[in-house]
């Protein structure tokens, strides 16, 4: 069984989902939406067999990292 999507496609797998994994095992990512740190940072989730999304990625170009101390 693939560990990541990229292995997955290499086999010809191409509905392959990750497994959950919870958000508290990976970090949300403070860079912002379309940058290329946003996206070498998904690149790497991908890598990993994570999830590309997490819930505290920051998702607004005009909204602070949620990370942030405010």
């Amino acid at each position: 069984m693939p560990k990541s999507i990229l292995e997955a496609i290499k086999e010809g797998q191409w509905d392959f989902e990750p497994p959950e994994v919870h958000s508290d095992l990976f970090r949300g990512a403070d860079a912002m939406p379309g940058t290329w740190e946003k996206v070498e940072i998904l690149a790497e989730r991908v890598r990993c067999g994570l999830p590309l999304w997490h819930p505290d990625d920051r998702n607004d170009a005009e909204a602070p990292p949620k990370n942030s101390a405010r």
